[in-house]
């Protein structure tokens, strides 16, 4: 080894290390006046940060994208009083969601807010003198008069509606002019005088909190839209403290057995990507700030998700470059056509789970945006660490004298096994699976009425999650039950949350007056910490346009994802082959959910975990597809179709086990330590990585040979 060449190496690793050490401090602490990269400063989502939530719809139909904006606005200028970090965005044609997290009393901002009804303005004959879109704003204000406080409300109006107002003032001199908020009177104040220009006041309020309450409820009523909820959510700060704790645990376990898997498997090559996924997570960190992504629960779930994911391109660099080694080239030889072979498989498997992102991204809602945000950036950075970082580190450690083949692993001709003999048995198996997800909703249906066990955001309601003091581990559903029904006057669904002291009630959809009296008589009668109780209330239109969602984004995703790879391999067949089988690991989590209904409800995170395990299964099945168009050309004067699919199918089974074992490791540690939501989420996606795993190597290469042979292709176009 020349001296030059060393010295090239230990500067090279001297760069990853500075630039590890950079990195990392960004990531803590940050840079600039933003605290760009630190981690402390990644705006966090409701169910971490805790706060309240709340989807509204417009009551007219088609309402304007005007009408929507104006509304937007005035919605936004209204929860700036609560938190800076508050968001008002429209979502559809029709609806407006309203974020303020942060807020320690979320219930009572909730009831504050209101529901944004209609405003208006009444003389004592009851004729409407000013509507509420004659209202730009309402503010309260202080004066004194006698060396007293005085308290009142300051209106500004429209330009239309100074003109109405100054005629109805004119007109009812000595009278009271009525304020309804929807069809409720807030106020009768009496006309003293005339009042002309933009400007008037309402007077006579007992405190500063009353004006105050006046005015937020004439703001909202002022809206251009009358808006009805159909959702909200409210989640207590100590939830969402407790959430992202056991998440960062789980996630710090499973990167370091992650680690140690890498380094033990692959050695020097393992080290290299050790220190790249080091770098990654910092760069994935940094990227959250620089790209204002909001981080959820299930967005951190995505995360490390893709730490796992991540593995996989670096895993099929490795695999290569052993087998090069095996196969007598040099180290420095085997590096080069390792990743040179492994570059279209990495592309191609990263693209298509992109689709699977893009279409959670634009089909999905709230807290399943968020997931795509992170799994999409999560996967883009992987691709960097491993195409350029990994090579980058690995030329570095080969260049200061790491360059025994002992160090890298090889990997010798292999016995090839006879995958597509065995195709009746792998058909037997999934059929049996598949059979058994049809009778478990049969029975469900039988039972219960319905194939699954719908969460709220499918069949709507109110759900209330609460934990008790430790003191008062002994209480039983009977007593929650008799709670809810003398408090209510109905019935609860209650559920005891494993591994905790904490229950679900479920319940028809409540108001916001009847969650405020659950709530209370939780704190009077069992001593509850009002910030451990969180309550979601979903309408009914909302649950539905949910189910349609979930079958739609699957749907969309499969021909996505069909389109390219028929696109990219230039063959139907694969196309097909690949999206049938990912069709089968579908149906087969969804037999999961039917037989553990009570375990795992279908709920939001349903959508985001069958289009992970869609991603992820269309990415395991293009690496044996990449491996049989390969070898389809070098050795098809040599061997039959059926030799190249089980030779193919072979030499990527290490792959395939190696990827899947590291992805299931980091689910599986959110499994165990994760809190309910992400456990919901976590066990059908274990199930799918095994599920994944299966059909790539049992059930995609065999289909494609058997429509090949029946249609009587020789060889696939390059």
């Amino acid at each position: 080894m020349r001296k030059k060449e060393k010295g090239i190496g230990y500067l090279q690793l001297l760069a990853v290390l500075a630039a590890l050490v950079l990195l990392g401090v960004i990531a803590v602490f940050g840079i600039g006046e933003k605290k760009l990269g630190s981690a402390s400063d990644v705006k966090l989502g409701l169910d971490l940060a805790g706060g309240v939530s709340i989807t509204y719809e417009a009551v007219k139909e088609n309402p304007t994208a005007q009408e929507m904006e104006d509304t937007r606005y005035k919605l936004q200028l209204r929860v700036d009083n609560y938190s800076t970090e508050s968001a008002v965005y429209q979502e559809g044609d029709n609806r407006i969601n309203v974020d303020i997290p942060g807020v320690t009393d979320a219930n009572a901002i909730l009831k504050e807010l209101g529901k944004a009804g209609a405003l208006q303005f009444k003389d004592e004959d009851g004729n409407v003198v000013l509507e509420g879109s004659d209202v730009e704003t309402a503010e309260p204000m202080v004066y004194s008069q006698n060396g007293l406080n005085q308290y009142a409300v300051s209106l500004t109006l429209t330009e239309e509606g100074a003109k109405k107002f100054e005629k109805a003032t004119s007109e009812n001199v000595g009278k009271r002019i009525l304020i309804y908020y929807d069809n409720e009177m807030v106020s009768d104040p009496v006309v003293r005088e005339t009042i002309s220009g933009n400007k008037a006041s309402i007077d006579g309020q007992a405190s500063y909190e009353e004006a105050q309450q006046l005015a937020s409820t004439i703001r909202i009523g002022a809206l251009p839209l009358e808006l009805k909820e159909v959702r909200s959510t409210v989640v207590g700060a100590k939830l969402g403290s407790e959430a992202i704790s056991t998440s960062l645990i789980a996630g710090a376990i499973g990167f370091v057995l992650i680690l140690i898997f890498m380094i033990v498997m692959y050695r020097i090559p393992g080290l290299a990507a050790s220190l790249a996924l080091c770098l990654y997570v910092a760069m994935m960190i940094i990227c959250l700030n620089l790209f204002d992504v909001t981080l959820t629960l299930p967005g951190m779930a995505g995360i490390i998700l893709s730490i796992g994911m991540a593995v996989d391109a670096n895993v099929i660099i490795f695999t290569r470059i052993q087998e090069e080694i095996g196969a007598g080239k040099t180290v420095r030889s085997a590096m080069k056509n390792g990743f040179h072979k492994a570059m279209s498989a990495i592309i191609d498997g990263n693209v298509t789970t992109l689709i699977a992102a893009a279409v959670l991204y634009f089909l999905g809602s709230g807290t399943v945006k968020g997931f795509a945000q992170t799994l999409a950036l999560g996967i883009i950075l992987s691709m960097v660490t491993a195409l350029f970082l990994t090579k980058f580190i690995l030329q570095a450690f080969y260049r200061i004298g790491l360059d025994s083949e002992k160090l890298y692993g090889s990997i010798g001709e292999r016995k090839t096994r006879n995958f597509i003999g065995h195709a009746k048995v792998y058909i037997l198996i999934s059929a049996v699976l598949i059979l058994a997800g049809f009778v478990g909703m049969g029975v469900n249906k039988a039972k219960t009425g319905s194939a699954f066990n719908y969460g709220l955001d499918f069949m709507g309601g109110t759900s209330t999650e609460v934990t008790f003091p430790e003191d008062t581990a002994d209480i039983t559903n009977t007593e929650l039950e008799k709670l809810v029904s003398d408090t209510l006057g109905t019935t609860a669904e209650i559920t005891k949350v494993e591994g905790a002291n904490s229950f679900l009630l479920k319940t028809r959809e409540l108001s916001l007056e009847e969650r405020t009296a659950l709530a209370d008589e939780l704190v009077a009668e069992y001593g509850v910490d009002a910030e451990l109780i969180s309550t979601e209330n979903i309408s009914g239109s909302v649950s539905a346009q949910m189910r349609q969602d979930a079958v739609v984004a699957v749907l969309v995703a499969a021909v996505c994802m069909l389109i390219y790879i028929w696109v990219r391999f230039h063959n139907w067949i694969f196309a097909v082959s690949a999206v049938t089988a990912l069709l089968h690991d579908v149906l087969v989590v969804l037999t999961v959910y039917a037989v553990c209904s009570k375990m795992i409800p279908v709920s939001s995170t349903f959508i985001a975990c069958m289009l992970t395990i869609v991603g992820y299964s269309i990415n395991a099945t293009i690496v044996i597809f990449d491996r049989v168009r390969e070898n389809m050309k070098e050795k098809l004067k040599k061997d039959s179709v059926a030799e190249i699919v089980n030779t193919s199918i072979t030499e990527t089974f290490s792959r395939s086990i190696n990827t899947s074992l590291t992805t299931f490791v980091m689910v599986a540690v959110l499994a165990i330590l994760g809190v309910e939501s992400v456990r919901e989420f976590a066990i059908p996606l274990m199930v799918g990585i095994v599920c994944g795993a299966y059909s790539s190597i049992c059930i995609t290469g065999t289909l494609w040979y058997a429509i090949h042979r029946r249609v009587g292709k020789t060889e696939p176009e390059a």
